[in-house]
């Protein structure tokens, strides 16, 4: 007898969508079968009409514990995520205290977040101005990446020099892990951000116009420079614009080792949203106009963008500096953990009319395979983790405070309605979330590991 089997829905794999059940044994896919097979399981849940996604990894999310709880924690971070169809979450290594730069962090944090966790999680590591030397110690404690900062960053992190990514590229070039990089030009952004304040222009244009792409572009030419002369393996976060996906496309024709990601918001929302909205929408790099949203999809069709991640950046809601007409005051971040999967389903099957596997390689293909989790997550295959997010294709919603678990129920999503919704949540066989209510107790996450 199997302990849990998904009976009836459309699967969704990286190439088709078909019928069938998925029956699950002690956290494992142990079968996938044609509809009607009879099989026993001591739980059954009915996907009938109802897509079956492999369960989301977002590859790319703050969630600030330890050190800044007061944003977001572990508990409320992974129910969110659970809430959204979200089954893996690889944890930023800044907005902690300490930020995670060291084995021993690593250590210390597994041990902080062991009994809080509600969906999986991986830990990127961080690389920061002063340790490249204890980049081998965090690669053997298990962490999924590294990540580091080209351009301004907060407080508790640093940012780098060319000299010290190309010195950690070369630490890590025989190593199969991927090395992360924000990419904008410090000097750029610096500049027009000091200049701005100085002459005491301090509008939401201002802050669009120190954040140029050509900070964007610049900060991604040398890093595949770099790539291509080491042999490392890079990958270029939050892309938001169409030119810096088609450095990323040209660079893999040339044979560099490179991914990219882009953003829900990236994908759905565009400056004007931001001009009209508030300080709600600030992010770093900055939403782009209109036309570059709609070709930024392309790169997404193509696989040239193989990951959508949620960037979760959470904030207390005086962070945002709503009312003080200062855009240089406003936490630059954007809470997406929750929303990923129900804006992206709306977005590029409904609004667009294209096929759900996209969402399958995107949300969970892509980033399994980026950062070292595929084999155990990523699809829906037999021996793979039994991961699961049960999407009804026509559940119409509104994101609302009241509908989002995070600890500060504050988004640029709110608003926002669709059609599409998760329903069901399943990480290595527990049912975390059903029917609008996390269904475990915090704990049941585990950390993961490359493979």
């Amino acid at each position: 007898m199997f302990d849990l089997l998904v009976r009836g829905g459309l699967i969704v794999g990286t190439e088709r969508v078909y019928e069938g059940s998925i029956a699950v044994k002690d956290g494992k896919i142990a079968a996938i079968v044609a509809p009607g097979t009879d099989l026993e399981a001591e739980n059954v849940i009915d996907a009938t009409g109802k897509y079956v996604f492999p369960g989301g990894i977002d590859c790319h999310a703050h969630f600030n514990d330890p050190g800044f709880e007061w944003r977001e924690d572990y508990i409320h971070g992974t129910q969110s995520a659970a809430a959204g169809g979200i089954t893996t979450i690889i944890d930023m290594p800044l907005q902690n205290e300490p930020a995670l730069t060291t084995a021993d962090l690593f250590t210390r944090k597994e041990e902080l977040l062991k009994n809080k966790g509600v969906v999986d999680y991986a830990f990127w590591g961080g690389l920061v101005d002063n340790n490249v030397e204890e980049l081998e110690g965090l690669y053997e404690a298990g962490v999924a990446g590294f990540k580091a900062f080209i351009g301004p960053v907060s407080p508790d992190y640093s940012s780098v020099n060319m000299g010290i990514v190309r010195h950690a590229m070369q630490t890590m070039a025989d190593k199969d892990i991927l090395l992360g990089f924000h990419c904008e030009d410090y000097s750029i952004i610096k500049y027009e951000e000091l200049k701005a304040i100085k002459e005491e222009r301090k509008t939401i244009r201002d802050f669009l116009d120190a954040r140029p792409v050509s900070a964007e572009l610049l900060a991604t030419e040398n890093i595949i420079r770099l790539a291509k002369e080491t042999g490392a393996r890079v990958h270029i976060c939050h892309v938001s614009h169409p030119a810096v996906a088609q450095l990323i496309k040209e660079a893999k024709i040339d044979g560099v080792k490179i991914t990219g990601e882009t953003c829900t918001h990236y994908l759905v929302y565009t400056e004007e949203d931001f001009i009209k909205g508030g300080h709600i929408f600030k992010c770093a790099p900055p939403l782009r106009t209109k036309e570059d949203k709609e070709l930024l999809w392309q790169y997404v069709l193509d696989g040239t963008l193989s990951c959508i991640g949620s960037d979760h950046s959470p904030c207390a809601p005086e962070e945002k500096a709503i009312d003080s007409g200062d855009i240089w005051k406003a936490w630059g971040g954007i809470s997406g953990v929750q929303s990923i999967y129900q804006v992206m389903f709306n977005a590029a099957v409904h609004e667009r009319k294209l096929d759900p596997s996209l969402l399958a390689k995107a949300l969970s293909y892509g980033p399994a395979k980026a950062f070292g989790l595929y084999g155990r997550k990523g699809e829906l295959t037999p021996g793979f983790d039994a991961d699961v997010a049960i999407v009804n294709p026509e559940t119409s919603w509104e994101i609302t405070p009241e509908s989002l678990f995070y600890k500060n129920k504050i988004s640029a999503f709110l608003g926002l309605k669709g059609k599409g919704l998760v329903e069901t949540t399943i990480v290595r066989g527990n049912i975390v979330f059903k029917e609008g209510q996390v269904t475990v107790k915090p704990g049941t996450g585990k950390l993961t590991k490359r493979l």
